[in-house]
Formats: structure tokens, sequence, C-alpha cells
């Protein structure tokens, strides 16, 4: 099983990135998948989560509205597109899978960076 996260870049501030996470040996579709940003010095953060045979999709407050995570069965891909980047959103992002949102353990992506400067 492996999870392969992509489309990390370097972004001007406002600017947008829309981050892939695909998924080899399992079917995305039978999990919840979350995606997180890793920060220096600060905690692993969730950031959203796709719920399984469930429409409704979680988002961090901390967002407010710029993220959008969406499936693609058919590619047995997950995406975040990523809008009004800021410098703050400056992280290593990367995906996880769970039999829900509160346990995205199973399987993790190893990471893309996103750098927002100008």
């Amino acid at each position: 099983v492996q999870l392969q996260a992509s489309g990390g870049g370097l972004v001007q501030p406002g600017g947008s990135l829309t981050l892939s996470c695909a998924a080899s040996g399992i079917a995305l579709d039978d999990y919840a998948v979350g995606w997180f940003r890793q920060t220096p010095g600060q905690e692993r953060a969730g950031l959203s989560c796709l719920k399984r045979n469930d429409p409704n999709t979680y988002y961090a407050d901390i967002l407010r509205g710029r993220f959008t995570a969406s499936r693609d069965s058919a590619k047995n891909t997950v995406y975040l597109q990523m809008n009004t980047l800021q410098f703050d959103d400056t992280g290593v992002y990367t995906c996880a899978t769970g039999s829900s949102c509160l346990s995205l353990h199973d399987y993790w992506g190893q990471g893309t960076l996103v750098t927002v400067s100008s």
C-alpha cells in the first residue's frame, strides 16, 4: 500500500495550488482521507477530512473556507485545492487514511512541501 502526496511547490501569497494524494494497493473510497500540515516548531495540524460513505467534509476553522478537498474515484486520488494562500500556509502537507476522521492512522503519505513566499 502506498499513498503518494504531490503537487507542492513555491507560490506567491494569494496564489493557489492543488495537492494530490494518489493511492495504490487500497481503494480510497473505502476510507476516510485526511490532509495534514506540518510546520517546523508546531504540531501537525489536521486540515480536512473526507468522510467515508458520507458526502460531508470536515475542515479546520483556521482555513476559513480557502481549501477544498475532493475525491476522484476513477483515479483513486484525493485532492486539496488551496486558494488565497498565505505565508503561514507554508509547510509539509501529507495525506492519511483511516476508518473514520477520528482515526486517520492506517496509511500515511510521505508529504509534499508547500512554500508561500514573495
